[in-house]
């Protein structure tokens, strides 16, 4: 039996904020757990630094997230011609 698809709709203006929340999210929760990993190694404790580390990485990561993509796609991409 296959499990119904959730679906949600919102405006397309909010699509490029919704990109890069998620991008960030992910990013900084696996850029967090390497450093914890390679500064500290696994330990008892891993689970609650990387929710510290990670909730203070996300804040700096969405905003710099949200204007790199828009730099990169106003004005990189745009002078790219791709065929």
């Amino acid at each position: 039996m296959a499990l119904p698809t959730l679906r949600i709709r919102m405006s397309r203006k909010l699509y490029r904020l919704v990109f890069t929340g998620l991008m960030a999210m992910m990013m900084s929760l696996i850029i967090s757990a390497a450093l914890i990993l390679v500064k500290a190694g696994y330990s008892d404790h891993f689970f609650s630094d990387l929710l510290g580390s990670w909730s203070l990485a996300f804040v700096f990561a969405w905003p710099s997230a949200y204007i790199c993509a828009y730099f990169i796609q106003e004005h990189v991409l745009s002078r790219i011609e791709f065929y």
